[in-house]
């Protein structure tokens, strides 16, 4: 069944191996469909994979090997939220380590450009929190990291350095 609604990425021709790394990757990400070109087109010949259906966490995607004229950029990103330091150093080092670039405050790009924000749960409260000089602090500690250490966010929340 094609969803509704879906997000579609621009790959220049590996959609499927960046849909296997996904699903190798994040829970509940599967590769759904491949496409494969049913005749010649400009840039590739018939057979080559034309398109991926994947879904990433539950979000239907489709990736299209459209050629080198797009670039993906920080406007879109997959936000992951974490529920400890295993998971998010698990995610983290998943995608940097794989050919990826750490960023400032808990993004990353994978290999093909796709921007990642491994986000902490406790991160999310705490630039929450009620109180403005508690989500100061957490913010403020947050934007010294690439990736998110909770250990120090939490301390940040309850007012340690």
């Amino acid at each position: 069944m094609i969803p509704r609604n879906r997000v579609c990425l621009w790959y220049e021709s590996d959609a499927l191996d960046a849909a296997g790394f996904y699903a190798a990757t994040f829970a509940d990400t599967t590769v759904d469909h491949v496409q494969r070109a049913p005749g010649d087109y400009p840039g590739g010949t018939e057979g080559d994979v034309f398109s991926v259906e994947f879904t990433v966490m539950g979000i239907p995607c489709l990736g299209v090997n459209g050629g080198p004229a797009f670039r993906h950029g920080e406007a879109f990103s997959f936000q992951v939220v974490t529920e400890d330091q295993e998971e998010t150093d698990r995610y983290w080092n998943a995608i940097v380590d794989n050919g990826g670039e750490a960023s400032q405050c808990s993004w990353c790009k994978d290999r093909w450009g796709i921007s990642w924000q491994i986000t902490p749960r406790a991160l999310i409260e705490g630039l929450a929190d009620p109180d403005p000089g508690t989500s100061r602090r957490v913010q403020e500690t947050m934007m010294t990291m690439k990736k998110i250490d909770i250990a120090a966010i939490e301390a940040a929340r309850k007012g340690a350095s």
